[in-house]
C-alpha cells in the first residue's frame, strides 16, 4: 500500500482541466474534440449567438452570426463552424469585453488593446465610425501603457492600465466617457477629474454608465443615471467621475454592472446594490428602484464573487461555502430575492437563466497540477519504478501493483493472498490480451482490435469479470465486418456470450452472400456450421 501511496504523491505532472462550456447552447455546434481544447471563451451578441474562444495552443476561434463583422474575420458572413482568427493567433487574452452592436475590446497579456465590430459611435477608438471587420490595435494615448482590464457599455469602451489610470472612448450622450461633455469620443481619452491622482484597481460598465474602484476601496461613477444606477441618491446624469458618498467607511473590492443596476462586493463579503429594479435585480424583495446603495442579504456566509452583465437584468453571487445564488430576470421570471441554485459557478446562471444567454466575463480555465486518484492510477500502470509485481508473458514484462490488483479483481485477491513472489509467469493468454486486462484494472477501459478483444473475452469469462466481458462484446460489435464475422460468431458461441452471438448471427444473415464466400466460412467448425444453417433457415434466409 505504501508503494501505491508513494506513486500517488509522485504523480505531479500538471493536467489541464477542460473548460465546461456545455451549458451555452452555441457550443453544441462544436465537436467533443474541439470542446476539449478550449481554455477561454466568451459568448456574446444580442441573442447569445456569437462566441470567441481560445485553445490550448493559443489559437483563437470564432463562431456565430457575425453581426457587423464582430467575429473579426474580415467579412460579415455568418459561420456555423469554428473559424480561426489568424490575426490574433499566438496572443494570450488577459481581458475581453463586448458591447451591444456588438463591438469587441480585447487586452492581451502584453497589455496591447485590439478592437473590432460595430463602430457607429466610435466605440472602437480608432478615430472613425466605420465598422471594423478585423482586429485593429489601438495605441493612440495608450502607446506606453499596459492595459490590464477592459469593459464595454452598449456603445462605449473603458480600459484600465497597470499604473491605475482609466481611458474611455465611444458614445457619450449621457456623459459615459467622463469627459465633462456629451460629445462622442473617437479615440482613447484619460478619465481625470477627481480620479486624477487616484489608483484605480478595477472597472465595470453598465449600458450607459461607468464604475471605477480605487485602491482605498472607494467607488467612483459617471454617465447615465436615469434609474439611480450611479448610487448618488439622484437620477441626474454625471458627465465626470463622482464618489459614491453613501459608501463612506466601506471598502469595496469588486463592482459589477447590469443593464441599469449596480452591485458591489465589500472586503467583508457584503453585497450592496442600487439602480433599476423592475425585475427584482437588486435582490431587495421588491421591484422599486434604489438610488442609494442598499444591502443585499444572500446568506450568513461571506460572498466572494458578484456577477452582472450590461446586456441583462440578472444578478448572481457565490458564497465562500461554494453556494451560487441568482436573482432578477431569470428565464422570463422576476426573482426579487436571492435564490439558491444547484450551480457551482456564477457563469452557469448566465448560460441557463439570463436573457440573452451571454457571458458576464471571459470564462477561463487555469492549469491544475492536482491529479485525481483515478488519473494518478492510470499513470502508474506498467511503471517499473513503483511496481512491486511483474508478469512475464510471451517473454515480455508487464509491471503492476499487488494492492491495486487485489482491490480491483476477485481472482487476484485470492491468488496473491499468500504469494511472496514478485514475478508471475503467464502462458494461458497472449501478451496483448493480458496487458489489456491489467490496463483495464487501472483505467476501466480497453483499446483493442475486435480479434484481440475475442482473446480478452476468453480471459474475462475465465476470471468472471462481467463488466470487462460487456466491454469486449461492445468492441467486437463495433469492429465486425464480412471477413471476421464467422470468427467472431464462433468466439461468441465458445464463450457463451449470447447477446454477442445473436448480434454476430444477425450480421451474417444480413451479409450472407459475402460472408459465405469468406475463408472463415470455409473453415467453419462442422457443428457450428450445422447450427448456423439450421438457424438461418428458421429465420427465412434461404427462401426463394
Amino acid at each position: 500500500i505504501s508503494l501505491i501511496m508513494f506513486s500517488l504523491i509522485q504523480a505531479t505532472l500538471s493536467s489541464l482541466k477542460m473548460l465546461d462550456v456545455g451549458k451555452w447552447p452555441i457550443f453544441s455546434l462544436c465537436s467533443e474534440e474541439e470542446l476539449q481544447l478550449i481554455r477561454q471563451a466568451c459568448v456574446f451578441g444580442s441573442a447569445g449567438n456569437e462566441v470567441l474562444y481560445t485553445t490550448v495552443n493559443d489559437e483563437i476561434f470564432v463562431l456565430g452570426t457575425n453581426c457587423c463583422g464582430c467575429l473579426g474575420l474580415g467579412d460579415v458572413q455568418s459561420t456555423i463552424e469554428p473559424r480561426r482568427l489568424d490575426s490574433l493567433s499566438g496572443k494570450k487574452i488577459a481581458s475581453l469585453s463586448y458591447g451591444s452592436g456588438p463591438h469587441i475590446v480585447l487586452a492581451t497579456a502584453e497589455g496591447e488593446v485590439f478592437t473590432w465590430g460595430h463602430n457607429a459611435y466610435s466605440q472602437l477608438g480608432n478615430g472613425t465610425t466605420n465598422h471594423g471587420l478585423v482586429p485593429c490595435q489601438i495605441s493612440t494615448n495608450l502607446s506606453n501603457k499596459q492595459v490590464i482590464e477592459v469593459a464595454c457599455g452598449s456603445y462605449h469602451s473603458l480600459v484600465l492600465t497597470s499604473d491605475g489610470e482609466v481611458f474611455a472612448w465611444g458614445y457619450n450622450n449621457s456623459g459615459q466617457v467622463g469627459s465633462g461633455s456629451t460629445v462622442n469620443q473617437p479615440i482613447p481619452r484619460r478619465v481625470t477629474g477627481c480620479l486624477q491622482n487616484k489608483v484605480v484597481v478595477t472597472i465595470a460598465c453598465g449600458q450607459m454608465c461607468c464604475m471605477a474602484v480605487v485602491d482605498t476601496g472607494e467607488v467612483y461613477v459617471w454617465g447615465y443615471n436615469g434609474n439611480g444606477q450611479l448610487g448618488l441618491g439622484s437620477s441626474g446624469n454625471q458627465p465626470t467621475p463622482c464618489r459614491v458618498a453613501a459608501l463612506q467607511g466601506i471598502r469595496v473590492q469588486r463592482v459589477a454592472c447590469g443593464y441599469a443596476h449596480t452591485l458591489v462586493l465589500t472586503d467583508e463579503g457584503q453585497v450592496y446594490a442600487w439602480g433599476a429594479n423592475s425585475y427584482g435585480q437588486l435582490g431587495t424583495g421588491n421591484k422599486s428602484n434604489q438610488s442609494y446603495p442598499t444591502p443585499v442579504t444572500v446568506e450568513k456566509d461571506r460572498i466572494i464573487e458578484i456577477a452582472a452583465c450590461h446586456s441583462t437584468h440578472t444578478s448572481a453571487a457565490k458564497t465562500q461555502g461554494g453556494h451560487v445564488y441568482m436573482w432578477g430576470q431569470c428565464r422570463g421570471q422576476s426573482v426579487i430575492l436571492p435564490h439558491l441554485t444547484h450551480f457551482s459557478c456564477t457563469d452557469d446562471v448566465f448560460a441557463c437563466f439570463a436573457t440573452p444567454a451571454v457571458s458576464w466575463r471571459l470564462l477561463s480555465v487555469e492549469p491544475d497540477d492536482h491529479l485525481t486518484v483515478a488519473e494518478s492510477l492510470k499513470r502508474e500502470f506498467d511503471n517499473p519504478d513503483t511496481a512491486d509485481l511483474k508478469f512475464l508473458v510471451d517473454g515480455k514484462y508487464i509491471y503492476a501493483h499487488k494492492v491495486l490488483l487485489k482491490i480491483r479483481c476477485e481472482h487476484f485477491r485470492s491468488s496473491l493472498e499468500d504469494n511472496e513472489d514478485d514475478i508471475v509467469e503467464m502462458s494461458e493468454f497472449s501478451y496483448p490480451v493480458y496487458r489489456a486486462f491489467l490496463e483495464y484494472l487501472y483505467t476501466d477501459s480497453i483499446s483493442l482490435s475486435p480479434e484481440e478483444a475475442v482473446g480478452l473475452l476468453d480471459l474475462a469469462t475465465f476470471y468472471r469479470e462481467n463488466r470487462l466481458k460487456k466491454l469486449c462484446q461492445q468492441t467486437i460489435k463495433q469492429g465486425i465486418c464480412e471477413e471476421n464475422a464467422i470468427a467472431l460468431l464462433s468466439a461468441a458461441v465458445k464463450y457463451e456470450a449470447q447477446d454477442l452471438e445473436e448480434f454476430c448471427f444477425r450480421f451474417c444473415i444480413n451479409h450472407l452472400t459475402v460472408v459465405t464466400q469468406t475463408s472463415g466460412f470455409a473453415e467453419m467448425d462442422h457443428d457450428l456450421l450445422k447450427n448456423f444453417i439450421s438457424k438461418a433457415s428458421r429465420v427465412g434466409a434461404f427462401k426463394n
